[in-house]
């Protein structure tokens, strides 16, 4: 019984190692296929020259989980399919991408429920009205009407990109986790193992509002990447050394 148990679960482990995803660096350039227009990339330049250079914006490259099925599935497949290092073009259809547009999406508003959060109303602005975000397509006559529907909908799609190789390294792997879903992986330790992942958390990260959802999304790509079912998050809390207390507390010098 003991033996016969214990099989399956050396079999589910070896499985999970062989499913564990592979990370890559992407860069690309996304268009409207009807009008090659740029709506959204990892360069700079490319951005400054289709005139959509967002200054808060940081350009540079994506780092992807492939089959984490974030993508559109034709986008994820030729990703997959690709060789590193070389230029990949796809176009996908609406209907493979975001989808037709609903009619039944587009909304009409008193001018008051903008005004009561402080938003000025106009073309092309996006707004966020309860859980949902759209964009505001014509504001005149105390009425506001506005789009729910992706700004991708109704359109195909093209999509050049190109990838690296792998990252192989694991605390390199770890690292490019946090920084996509965190934003830096600055002040983190890790230790990986084939049976967990440990994560000694930065002091910064401690009092960060955005790490305790953030972390969520973390286990399950540590899990995807490296194919563990552990994932552990350690907190140092260090008191400050007996010499820094006492320089502290010193009393000035006249």
């Amino acid at each position: 019984m003991a033996e016969n148990d214990a099989k399956p679960k050396a079999e589910k482990k070896t499985a999970d190692k062989k499913d564990a995803k592979k990370i890559v660096q992407l860069r690309y350039c996304a268009y409207f296929a009807e009008d090659m227009k740029l709506f959204d990339t990892t360069e700079e330049d490319k951005a400054k020259e289709a005139g959509a250079f967002d200054e808060k914006f940081t350009y540079k490259p994506m780092v992807y989980i492939t089959g984490s099925n974030m993508l559109f599935p034709a986008l994820e497949k030729a990703i997959g399919d690709a060789k590193p290092g070389k230029v990949t073009e796809i176009t996908i259809p609406c209907e493979e991408a975001a989808g037709p547009r609903d009619p039944k999406l587009i909304e009409m508003y008193r001018d008051k429920e903008f005004y009561k959060q402080e938003i000025n109303p106009f073309p092309g602005l996006r707004v966020t009205l309860g859980d949902r975000t759209g964009t505001v397509m014509t504001a005149a006559a105390g009425r506001v009407k506005v789009d729910f529907n992706s700004p991708l909908a109704g359109h195909d799609l093209v999509y050049r990109f190109s990838v690296s190789d792998p990252i192989e390294d694991a605390t390199e792997k770890a690292k490019a986790i946090l920084e996509t879903e965190f934003g830096t992986s600055d002040g983190f330790a890790f230790d990986i193992s084939k049976d967990k992942v440990s994560i000694t958390v930065s002091d910064m990260a401690k009092f960060n509002q955005n790490w305790v959802m953030a972390r969520f999304k973390i286990v399950s790509d540590m899990r995807s990447v490296f194919g563990v079912d552990r994932v552990e998050f350690v907190e140092v809390w260090a008191s400050a050394k007996k010499e820094d207390k006492e320089e502290k507390d010193a009393p000035a010098e006249e």
